[in-house]
């Protein structure tokens, strides 16, 4: 890239998620925090049905125009019944330099956009394909977790083919009196319920499976403290300082704090916990980032019990960026402004996609006998 022109920084947002509207103003404080002499800056926005604006439009929805009102308009002589409707003005992107994508939940943490970039040839901020969706589904992590020795809470999954096979009362003898029932592959606490009786498990359950057909139930730790650590780097990723969550009262951390009315909730940023207890879980946050195979940035949220015991909750692979989240308020604290840490997340893209480059994915130049040289004989055997 010529480094004397400015980079070309395509945000995408939306999306189809329950987190919506939280992306909107993630990207928008993204955008407010781009250096324009450093950067052309375009803004993509799907909609909530799938549809890809162009960048005018979605500048529009950004300017404050009325979401359902441009949608409308800008999709009003849209062919749906072709396939690549929804992604029709792609061809907008073809100068771009950098994606970032700045979609919450579905279609941007689980690896659909990811896989978009990576047919388009270009670097992206954020984890790659299979990183991102193993890290969206909190299953799939937690296994990853497990084998990789990062402490995290016991959970069984439910879907509704084995529902009959967890009742509350078997569910209760394996994980105790109080449990969380959440959907597997959903973020920003949207479905999430505590529970502590069996009708809220069997309410609580059905709930879940509105968002996703493979349900989580995880044991509640008593009396947690939430801490939240940012990590930030690929290969060799480094951590901030941490967070902590105090809710004052409501059962937990749900949508409402993080994203609708933060009143009633005190951040504690940085915060002040024995140093043991503050390196274990920095170290475990890049344990987690390592095993998951993450790339640029993510939060790792944790539960401390009463015994000062560290459990990874929950890996953010795209954290929200709004003027209340956590993930660029602990990097504030440890020394990297906003607009810093949106430079080093840009650079970190360029120097993935460069890593990746080198690699050979084009097998074609080494001929078919070079190829199958000790691997099979025209017999289909295996050689020697």
């Amino acid at each position: 890239m010529d480094s004397k022109k400015k980079l070309h920084i395509a945000l995408f947002f939306g999306g189809n998620s329950s987190e919506h509207d939280v992306s909107k103003r993630s990207a928008h404080n993204i955008y407010d925090a781009l250096d324009k002499d450093k950067y052309e800056v375009s803004v993509f926005m799907f909609t909530k049905q799938g549809f890809l604006l162009g960048n005018k439009d979605s500048l529009r929805i950004f300017n404050g125009e009325p979401e359902d009102e441009v949608v409308a308009e800008a999709t009003k002589d849209v062919d749906f019944s072709n396939p690549l409707a929804n992604i029709q003005n792609l061809s907008e992107v073809k100068d771009v330099d950098v994606f970032y994508p700045v979609i919450h939940g579905n279609m941007g943490e689980d690896g659909t956009v990811q896989g978009l970039f990576r047919l388009l040839n270009k670097p992206w901020i954020g984890s790659g394909i299979a990183s991102s969706a193993n890290s969206f589904d909190k299953d799939l992590t937690k296994q990853l977790l497990t084998l990789h020795g990062v402490r995290n809470t016991k959970y069984f999954v439910v879907t509704p083919e084995t529902v009959d096979e967890h009742p509350y009362s078997k569910a209760k003898e394996e994980l105790g009196d109080v449990m969380f029932v959440k959907p597997a592959r959903q973020g920003s606490s949207v479905g999430i319920n505590k529970v502590k009786t069996e009708q809220e498990y069997n309410d609580a359950i059905q709930e879940a499976f509105r968002y996703d057909y493979k349900v989580m139930v995880e044991e509640a730790i008593k009396n947690p403290r939430e801490v939240e650590c940012s990590v930030l780097g690929n290969r060799d990723p480094k951590y901030s300082k941490l967070g902590a969550v105090d809710v004052n009262g409501d059962e937990f951390y749900d949508y409402n704090n993080k994203f609708v009315d933060a009143s009633g909730v005190v951040f504690k940023i940085p915060v002040d916990l024995p140093e043991k207890l503050t390196k274990e879980i920095q170290e475990m946050s890049v344990k987690a980032f390592k095993a998951l195979d993450n790339r640029g940035l993510a939060r790792m949220d944790f539960l401390v019990d009463e015994n000062d015991v560290p459990y990874l909750g929950e890996v953010n692979t795209l954290p929200g960026f709004t003027n209340i989240s956590l993930y660029p308020q602990l990097w504030e604290v440890s020394g990297i402004s906003y607009s810093d840490l949106i430079d080093k997340l840009i650079q970190l893209a360029i120097d993935e996609f460069n890593d990746n480059a080198k690699l050979h994915y084009d097998f074609t130049e080494l001929g078919s006998e070079k190829l199958g040289k000790g691997l099979l004989d025209k017999n289909g055997k295996h050689r020697d």
